[in-house]
């Protein structure tokens, strides 16, 4: 059985979890951005509920990115192994190279899912102070800024791996947080 350890050495499985880890959380996070500002826009009284409403969305979410990224791989995985075992004239089943495929899979769906886990929860922590440190109102700004603070960091990383301006390539990620909650403002209700 491959190691997790080894299984992170490897380039691909890392570049694809990061892939699936960024997109979801991406996601995540402009849906927290959503749901808080469509909650106080809707007229929820207390963050409690706000809270609920996000963890929905996190197990939803959630869910979404590990099932969907075990079935996507699973496939993938399987296509390249049986492209290799014609080319090899070979059957791979049970070999290495099948139980490091395996292995990749459940670090991608796994990153998948802590995406957008991160990216719910993390705005909606200022919902957990309401009445005690912030209004709703507040709740809702400070949360709104979380969440852009999140898309920059993602931003700002992938920058950085990819040899761009880091500034640049965060302010990018963190405008789509301002533009979700202010197309938020534009919604009945």
């Amino acid at each position: 059985m491959t190691s997790i350890r080894t299984l992170l050495k490897d380039e691909d499985v890392r570049s694809i979890s990061r892939r699936y880890f960024i997109s979801n959380g991406f996601d995540g996070t402009l849906t927290a951005i959503g749901v808080v500002v469509g909650a106080y826009l809707s007229g929820v009284s207390d963050g409690l509920t706000v809270v609920t409403i996000g963890l929905g969305a996190a197990v939803g979410l959630g869910t979404s990115g590990v099932w969907s990224v075990w079935e996507i791989e699973r496939a993938e995985k399987q296509a390249e192994l049986l492209r290799i075992e014609q080319a090899m004239l070979t059957d791979l089943e049970d070999t290495a190279l099948q139980q490091q495929r395996a292995g990749a899979r459940k670090i991608n769906a796994v990153a998948s899912g802590i995406g957008p886990l991160i990216g719910i929860l993390l705005p909606l922590l200022p919902f957990l102070a309401h009445e005690v440190l912030f209004s709703l109102l507040e709740a809702t700004l400070v949360a709104i800024g979380i969440g852009v603070a999140v898309l920059f960091t993602f931003g700002a990383y992938l920058g950085s791996i990819s040899k761009q301006n880091w500034i640049v390539a965060g302010v990018r990620m963190g405008l789509a947080g301002i533009v979700v909650a202010f197309l938020n403002l534009f919604l009945p209700g």
